[in-house]
Protein backbone atom coordinates (compact mmCIF):
# COMPACT_ATOMS: atom_id res chain seq x y z
CA UNK A 1 0.00 0.00 0.00
CA UNK A 2 1.05 3.68 -1.00
CA UNK A 3 -0.18 6.67 1.55
CA UNK A 4 -0.52 9.97 1.13
CA UNK A 5 -0.49 12.23 4.24
CA UNK A 6 -2.98 15.34 4.38
CA UNK A 7 -3.52 19.11 5.87
CA UNK A 8 -4.28 17.21 9.28
CA UNK A 9 -1.54 14.79 9.53
CA UNK A 10 -3.49 11.81 8.90
CA UNK A 11 -2.13 9.47 6.45
CA UNK A 12 -4.96 8.26 3.73
CA UNK A 13 -4.49 4.98 1.41
CA UNK A 14 -3.81 5.87 -2.18
CA UNK A 15 -6.58 3.20 -2.92
CA UNK A 16 -9.58 3.40 -0.63
CA UNK A 17 -12.62 0.65 -0.31
CA UNK A 18 -15.85 2.01 -0.86
CA UNK A 19 -19.18 0.29 0.63
CA UNK A 20 -21.91 1.57 -0.74
CA UNK A 21 -24.69 -0.50 -1.73
CA UNK A 22 -23.44 -3.58 -0.30
CA UNK A 23 -25.88 -4.10 2.37
CA UNK A 24 -25.92 -7.41 4.10
CA UNK A 25 -23.02 -8.16 2.37
CA UNK A 26 -20.99 -5.04 4.09
CA UNK A 27 -19.63 -7.38 6.63
CA UNK A 28 -17.87 -10.15 4.32
CA UNK A 29 -16.73 -7.70 1.66
CA UNK A 30 -15.11 -5.62 3.92
CA UNK A 31 -13.60 -8.12 5.75
CA UNK A 32 -12.16 -9.72 3.08
CA UNK A 33 -10.76 -6.19 1.17
CA UNK A 34 -9.10 -5.65 4.70
CA UNK A 35 -7.76 -9.67 4.83
CA UNK A 36 -6.19 -8.97 1.22
CA UNK A 37 -5.04 -5.70 2.31
CA UNK A 38 -6.90 -2.59 1.88
CA UNK A 39 -6.05 -0.50 5.25
CA UNK A 40 -8.78 2.29 4.47
CA UNK A 41 -12.68 2.26 4.40
CA UNK A 42 -14.87 4.47 3.24
CA UNK A 43 -18.82 4.22 4.06
CA UNK A 44 -21.53 6.70 5.57
CA UNK A 45 -23.86 7.57 8.23
CA UNK A 46 -26.93 6.91 5.55
CA UNK A 47 -28.64 3.78 5.48
CA UNK A 48 -30.73 4.33 2.28
CA UNK A 49 -27.04 3.47 0.83
CA UNK A 50 -24.74 1.97 3.25
CA UNK A 51 -24.99 -0.21 6.12
CA UNK A 52 -22.33 1.32 8.23
CA UNK A 53 -22.70 -0.79 11.22
CA UNK A 54 -21.55 -3.55 8.74
CA UNK A 55 -18.23 -1.93 8.36
CA UNK A 56 -18.04 -1.63 12.11
CA UNK A 57 -18.37 -5.42 12.15
CA UNK A 58 -15.92 -6.14 10.21
CA UNK A 59 -12.67 -4.39 11.62
CA UNK A 60 -12.62 -6.93 14.86
CA UNK A 61 -8.93 -8.33 14.79
CA UNK A 62 -7.61 -5.12 12.75
CA UNK A 63 -5.79 -3.04 14.91
CA UNK A 64 -7.26 0.17 14.98
CA UNK A 65 -4.13 2.85 14.25
CA UNK A 66 -3.25 1.11 11.36
CA UNK A 67 -6.76 1.86 9.39
CA UNK A 68 -8.01 5.01 7.70
CA UNK A 69 -12.09 5.03 8.68
CA UNK A 70 -13.59 7.45 6.51
CA UNK A 71 -17.32 7.87 7.11
CA UNK A 72 -20.23 10.84 6.28
CA UNK A 73 -22.73 13.13 7.29
CA UNK A 74 -25.67 13.06 4.99
CA UNK A 75 -27.78 15.77 4.66
CA UNK A 76 -31.90 15.04 4.93
CA UNK A 77 -32.34 15.43 1.06
CA UNK A 78 -29.82 11.88 0.74
CA UNK A 79 -31.30 10.09 3.07
CA UNK A 80 -34.95 7.84 2.57
CA UNK A 81 -37.41 9.72 4.61
CA UNK A 82 -38.27 6.87 6.68
CA UNK A 83 -34.57 5.59 7.73
CA UNK A 84 -33.17 9.16 8.44
CA UNK A 85 -30.50 8.11 11.28
CA UNK A 86 -30.77 11.46 12.87
CA UNK A 87 -33.49 14.26 14.30
CA UNK A 88 -34.51 15.50 11.16
CA UNK A 89 -36.39 18.53 13.20
CA UNK A 90 -32.64 19.31 14.87
CA UNK A 91 -30.74 22.11 13.82
CA UNK A 92 -28.24 21.35 11.22
CA UNK A 93 -25.50 21.01 13.76
CA UNK A 94 -27.24 18.70 16.11
CA UNK A 95 -28.03 16.28 13.18
CA UNK A 96 -24.05 16.61 12.92
CA UNK A 97 -23.33 15.95 15.71
CA UNK A 98 -25.68 12.82 16.12
CA UNK A 99 -24.47 11.74 12.47
CA UNK A 100 -21.09 11.40 13.92
CA UNK A 101 -22.13 9.93 17.34
CA UNK A 102 -24.18 7.26 15.18
CA UNK A 103 -21.10 6.68 13.22
CA UNK A 104 -18.47 6.09 16.28
CA UNK A 105 -21.35 3.50 17.87
CA UNK A 106 -21.89 1.78 14.34
CA UNK A 107 -17.78 1.74 13.56
CA UNK A 108 -16.96 1.04 16.98
CA UNK A 109 -14.60 3.64 17.73
CA UNK A 110 -13.71 6.56 19.29
CA UNK A 111 -12.27 8.48 16.13
CA UNK A 112 -13.28 8.90 12.53
CA UNK A 113 -9.88 9.31 10.82
CA UNK A 114 -12.31 11.68 8.28
CA UNK A 115 -15.44 13.37 8.00
CA UNK A 116 -17.07 14.10 4.94
CA UNK A 117 -19.97 16.24 4.38
CA UNK A 118 -21.86 14.21 1.48
CA UNK A 119 -23.05 17.38 -0.06
CA UNK A 120 -23.29 20.85 -0.15
CA UNK A 121 -26.59 21.88 1.34
CA UNK A 122 -29.65 23.84 -0.38
CA UNK A 123 -27.76 27.62 0.43
CA UNK A 124 -24.56 28.41 1.54
CA UNK A 125 -25.40 29.45 5.04
CA UNK A 126 -26.72 25.50 5.84
CA UNK A 127 -24.17 24.62 4.11
CA UNK A 128 -21.64 26.83 6.54
CA UNK A 129 -23.41 25.89 9.08
CA UNK A 130 -22.89 22.07 8.92
CA UNK A 131 -19.48 22.73 8.22
CA UNK A 132 -19.33 24.56 11.17
CA UNK A 133 -20.21 21.67 13.17
CA UNK A 134 -17.81 19.52 12.11
CA UNK A 135 -15.15 21.61 13.01
CA UNK A 136 -16.13 21.55 16.36
CA UNK A 137 -16.43 17.56 16.17
CA UNK A 138 -12.44 18.20 15.14
CA UNK A 139 -11.94 20.41 18.30
CA UNK A 140 -13.36 17.29 20.36
CA UNK A 141 -11.18 15.00 18.92
CA UNK A 142 -13.83 12.52 17.74
CA UNK A 143 -12.69 13.86 14.37
CA UNK A 144 -9.35 14.10 12.65
CA UNK A 145 -9.91 15.89 9.25
CA UNK A 146 -13.27 17.03 7.58
CA UNK A 147 -13.56 17.71 3.79
CA UNK A 148 -16.58 17.52 1.37
CA UNK A 149 -18.12 14.90 -1.50
CA UNK A 150 -20.26 16.15 -4.36
CA UNK A 151 -18.99 19.28 -5.12
CA UNK A 152 -18.44 20.47 -8.27
CA UNK A 153 -18.35 24.09 -8.37
CA UNK A 154 -14.83 25.80 -7.54
CA UNK A 155 -16.55 28.79 -6.63
CA UNK A 156 -18.55 27.01 -4.00
CA UNK A 157 -15.17 25.04 -2.60
CA UNK A 158 -13.16 28.62 -2.48
CA UNK A 159 -15.78 30.26 -0.30
CA UNK A 160 -16.45 27.16 1.63
CA UNK A 161 -11.90 27.24 1.52
CA UNK A 162 -11.92 30.22 2.69
CA UNK A 163 -14.49 30.81 5.23
CA UNK A 164 -13.65 27.55 7.05
CA UNK A 165 -11.62 28.01 10.05
CA UNK A 166 -10.59 24.27 9.49
CA UNK A 167 -9.70 23.90 5.76
CA UNK A 168 -11.14 20.76 4.05
CA UNK A 169 -8.24 18.04 3.51
CA UNK A 170 -10.21 16.04 1.09
CA UNK A 171 -12.77 16.83 -1.78
CA UNK A 172 -14.34 13.17 -3.10
CA UNK A 173 -15.88 13.32 -6.50
CA UNK A 174 -17.38 11.45 -9.50
CA UNK A 175 -14.31 10.81 -11.55
CA UNK A 176 -16.42 11.20 -15.22
CA UNK A 177 -16.81 13.33 -18.77
CA UNK A 178 -19.47 15.59 -17.45
CA UNK A 179 -17.64 17.22 -14.96
CA UNK A 180 -14.52 16.97 -17.40
CA UNK A 181 -13.04 14.94 -15.10
CA UNK A 182 -12.89 17.62 -12.28
CA UNK A 183 -9.80 19.30 -13.61
CA UNK A 184 -9.82 22.89 -12.61
CA UNK A 185 -11.24 20.76 -9.56
CA UNK A 186 -8.24 18.27 -9.01
CA UNK A 187 -5.73 21.60 -10.29
CA UNK A 188 -7.31 23.31 -7.31
CA UNK A 189 -6.93 20.82 -4.98
CA UNK A 190 -2.79 20.76 -5.57
CA UNK A 191 -2.65 23.99 -5.38
CA UNK A 192 -4.02 23.18 -1.49
CA UNK A 193 -2.67 20.12 -1.18
CA UNK A 194 -6.02 18.59 -0.59
CA UNK A 195 -6.43 15.09 -1.58
CA UNK A 196 -8.66 14.32 -4.23
CA UNK A 197 -10.67 10.93 -3.95
CA UNK A 198 -12.62 9.96 -6.79
CA UNK A 199 -15.38 7.58 -7.28
CA UNK A 200 -17.41 5.87 -10.21
CA UNK A 201 -13.66 5.91 -11.79
CA UNK A 202 -14.17 2.71 -13.87
CA UNK A 203 -17.89 2.68 -14.12
CA UNK A 204 -18.24 5.97 -15.71
CA UNK A 205 -15.08 5.58 -17.96
CA UNK A 206 -15.62 2.38 -20.30
CA UNK A 207 -14.23 4.56 -23.64
CA UNK A 208 -11.19 5.10 -21.79
CA UNK A 209 -10.46 1.53 -20.38
CA UNK A 210 -11.31 0.41 -24.02
CA UNK A 211 -8.85 2.95 -25.15
CA UNK A 212 -5.80 2.22 -27.38
CA UNK A 213 -3.51 3.79 -25.09
CA UNK A 214 -4.49 1.68 -22.13
CA UNK A 215 -4.83 -1.08 -23.67
CA UNK A 216 -1.23 -1.40 -24.92
CA UNK A 217 -0.30 -0.19 -21.62
CA UNK A 218 -2.49 -3.48 -20.16
CA UNK A 219 -0.47 -5.39 -22.42
CA UNK A 220 3.00 -4.15 -22.07
CA UNK A 221 2.77 -4.44 -18.31
CA UNK A 222 0.54 -7.31 -18.37
CA UNK A 223 -1.69 -5.89 -16.04
CA UNK A 224 -5.85 -5.24 -16.58
CA UNK A 225 -7.35 -1.97 -17.69
CA UNK A 226 -8.20 -1.24 -14.83
CA UNK A 227 -5.06 -1.58 -13.12
CA UNK A 228 -3.84 1.03 -15.66
CA UNK A 229 -6.31 3.87 -14.79
CA UNK A 230 -5.82 2.94 -10.86
CA UNK A 231 -2.26 3.63 -11.14
CA UNK A 232 -2.23 6.54 -13.25
CA UNK A 233 -4.25 8.31 -10.88
CA UNK A 234 -2.74 6.93 -7.60
CA UNK A 235 0.65 8.28 -9.66
CA UNK A 236 -1.16 11.60 -9.67
CA UNK A 237 -1.92 11.20 -5.70
CA UNK A 238 -5.58 10.79 -6.66
CA UNK A 239 -7.18 8.13 -4.07
CA UNK A 240 -9.45 6.33 -6.07
CA UNK A 241 -12.43 3.79 -4.10
CA UNK A 242 -13.08 0.93 -5.29
CA UNK A 243 -16.15 -1.07 -4.41
CA UNK A 244 -15.65 -4.51 -6.17
CA UNK A 245 -17.40 -7.72 -4.35
CA UNK A 246 -14.74 -10.13 -6.53
CA UNK A 247 -11.88 -11.31 -4.83
CA UNK A 248 -9.84 -11.30 -8.07
CA UNK A 249 -10.50 -7.61 -8.12
CA UNK A 250 -9.78 -6.89 -5.21
CA UNK A 251 -6.10 -8.62 -5.51
CA UNK A 252 -5.51 -6.74 -8.77
CA UNK A 253 -6.57 -3.40 -7.49
CA UNK A 254 -3.74 -3.70 -4.29
CA UNK A 255 -1.20 -5.35 -6.84
CA UNK A 256 -1.01 -1.43 -8.79
CA UNK A 257 1.54 -0.41 -6.19
CA UNK A 258 3.68 -3.48 -8.16
CA UNK A 259 4.80 -1.41 -11.05
CA UNK A 260 5.65 2.23 -12.23
CA UNK A 261 4.21 4.13 -15.21
CA UNK A 262 6.68 6.53 -16.98
CA UNK A 263 6.17 10.31 -17.48
CA UNK A 264 5.60 9.54 -21.01
CA UNK A 265 2.46 7.31 -20.26
CA UNK A 266 1.26 9.72 -18.05
CA UNK A 267 1.28 12.57 -20.25
CA UNK A 268 -0.42 9.88 -23.02
CA UNK A 269 -3.35 9.20 -20.52
CA UNK A 270 -3.30 12.36 -19.56
CA UNK A 271 -4.54 13.15 -23.40
CA UNK A 272 -7.86 11.02 -22.34
CA UNK A 273 -8.80 13.03 -19.49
Amino acid sequence: MEWLTSTAGVRVPKIIYGTAWKQSATQSLVAQALKLGFRGVDTACQPKHYEEPGVGAALKGFPRQDLFLQTKYTPLSGHDPTRIPYNAQAPIAEQVAQSCAISLKNLRTDYIDSLVLHSPLPSAKQTQEAWHAMETLVDSGKVRQIGISNCYQLSMLDKLYDLAGIKPAVVQNRFYADTRFDTGIRAWCRQRKIIYQSFWTLTANPKALASIMITRLAAKYQRTAPQILFRYLTQLDVAPLTGTSSEQHMREDLAIFEFQLDDAEIAAITELF
